[in-house]
C-alpha cells in the first residue's frame, strides 16, 4: 500500500538522514520515478523533505523534524522475534513486514540509541543455514506458519522415507535448526516433528483447536533433541589416532569428537593416543571413520573393526588397477599419512 510506503519513506530520512533517490529506491524496492512521486506526496501533506543538489546531495529531513507516527502493526510486532534474520523472516513470508518494524522501533528510539543499534547492525550478522548445503524448498511454510499462528488444524500430506502420509494435525509450533524448518504438531494424541520440506501440501480443515495447557515449545524441542541424539549414539568406538587425527576429530565429530579427545590416553612415542568415541550404528560409523584415513585405527569393538577392514579391503580391490597402487600406499610410504601423492 502507498501509505505503508510513505511512512517507510519518511523513518527511512528520519533514522538514517541525507539518502539519494537510488538509496531509498533499493530500501523500498520500487523505482526512482516512485520515490521521486513519494517525496513530493510527503511534502504536499507538510512533511518537510529538503532535497540537497550536488555529488553528497539526496534527500534528508529539515533538522529537527520527527515524526511520531510509529505505531506498531499486530503483524509488526510479532515479527520482531526474527529481528536479525532476514532470511527465516522471508521463508516465513515476513520479510517486507520485518523490515516496517525495525524501521518504526529504530525511528522510536531517542538518537543516541538509534545511533548504537545502526552500530550493531553494521558489525554484526545471523547467518542460520548451515555450511555447504542449499537451502530446502519449503513450499508450504507460509501455510503452515499461518496456521500455527491461527491456531487452525491442517490436514497434512507428508513424505516419509517409508512413504507418503495423511494426517490431521494441530500445529503448534514451527522450529528452525542448523537452516531446516520442523513443524511440531499434535496428531493422534501425540506431539510430534515433521520436516517442512517433506510436507508435500496442507489443506485447512475449517476447525480451531486450543493448545495443550503448559505445552512449552522450547522445553519440548529440547528434550525432543535430546532423545535424537541418544537414540543415534548407539556405540562406541575405541580408536587410535595420530596427532592430525587429534586436530581433524572436534572438526568431523563435532561435540562428541572433542570430549573423545578430553578422555584420550597418553600419547606414544610418535604422538598417537587411544580415544573413544561415541557412534552411531555400524554403518554410519563405517562411513564416518573412514573419513579419517589412515590417520585412525579402530581397535574395537571387533565387529566394527571387522567392518572397517572390509571397506578399508573393498576400496582398495576398486583401485588396484592404478599404476604403481601398491608403491604409493606401501606402509610407510614416501608421504605423511593421510597426504598421500596420488598416482598420475
Amino acid at each position: 500500500m502507498r501509505a505503508d510506503r510513505l511512512l517507510s519513506l519518511l523513518l527511512l530520512l528520519q533514522n538514517r538522514g541525507r539518502m539519494t533517490a537510488s538509496e531509498l529506491a533499493a530500501e523500498l524496492e520500487v523505482s526512482v520515478r516512485t520515490v521521486y512521486r513519494d517525496v513530493e506526496a510527503l511534502g504536499a501533506a507538510g512533511v518537510p523533505v529538503c532535497a540537497d543538489r550536488g555529488p553528497e546531495g539526496g534527500y534528508r529531513l529539515m533538522d529537527g523534524y520527527r515524526t511520531r507516527l510509529t505505531g506498531l502493526t499486530d503483524a509488526e510486532a510479532g515479527s520482531l522475534f526474527l529481528a536479525g534474520m532476514p532470511g527465516p523472516a522471508r521463508d516465513l513470508g515476513l520479510g517486507a513486514v520485518l523490515a516496517s518494524a525495525q524501521l518504526k522501533v529504530q525511528a522510536a528510539l531517542p538518537a543516541e540509541l538509534a545511533g548504537q543499534a545502526r552500530r550493531i547492525q553494521e558489525r554484526f550478522h545471523l547467518d542460520a543455514p548451515a555450511w555447504f548445503r542449499e537451502a530446502d524448498p519449503v513450499p508450504c511454510l507460509e501455510a503452515v506458519a499461518a496456521a500455527v499462528w491461527e491456531r487452525r488444524v491442517l490436514r497434512v500430506h507428508y513424505r516419509r522415507w517409508r512413504g507418503e502420509v495423511r494426517r490431521e494435525v494441530w500445529p503448534l509450533g514451527l522450529v528452525l535448526k542448523g537452516g531446516i524448518w520442523y513443524l511440531v504438531g499434535l496428531a493422534d494424541e501425540t506431539v510430534r516433528t515433521y520436516r517442512v520440506s517433506r510436507v508435500l501440501a496442507v489443506e485447512e480443515t475449517g476447525e480451531l483447536f486450543d493448545r495443550p495447557a503448559g505445552f512449552d515449545l522450547a522445553a519440548y524441542w529440547e528434550e525432543s533433541s535430546r532423545r535424537l541424539e541418544a537414540a543415534l549414539q548407539q556405540g562406541v568406538a575405541r580408536l587410535r589416532i595420530s596427532p592430525r587425527a587429534q586436530r581433524l576429530l572436534p572438526m568431523q565429530f563435532g561435540a562428541v569428537g572433542a570430549q573423545a579427545l578430553r578422555g584420550a590416553g597418553a600419547p606414544d612415542e610418535d604422538g598417537w593416543v587411544e580415544v573413544e568415541l561415541v557412534v552411531e550404528s555400524e554403518a554410519v560409523a563405517v562411513g564416518d571413520l573412514l573419513r579419517l584415513g589412515p590417520e585412525a585405527e579402530v581397535l574395537g569393538p571387533p565387529e566394527l573393526r571387522r567392518a572397517v577392514a572390509a571397506a578399508v579391503a573393498a576400496l582398495a580391490d576398486r583401485y588396484q588397477g592404478f599404476e604403481n597402487f601398491r608403491e604409493v600406499h606401501r606402509p610407510g610410504g614416501t608421504d605423511r599419512p593421510g597426504e598421500r601423492q596420488v598416482p598420475s
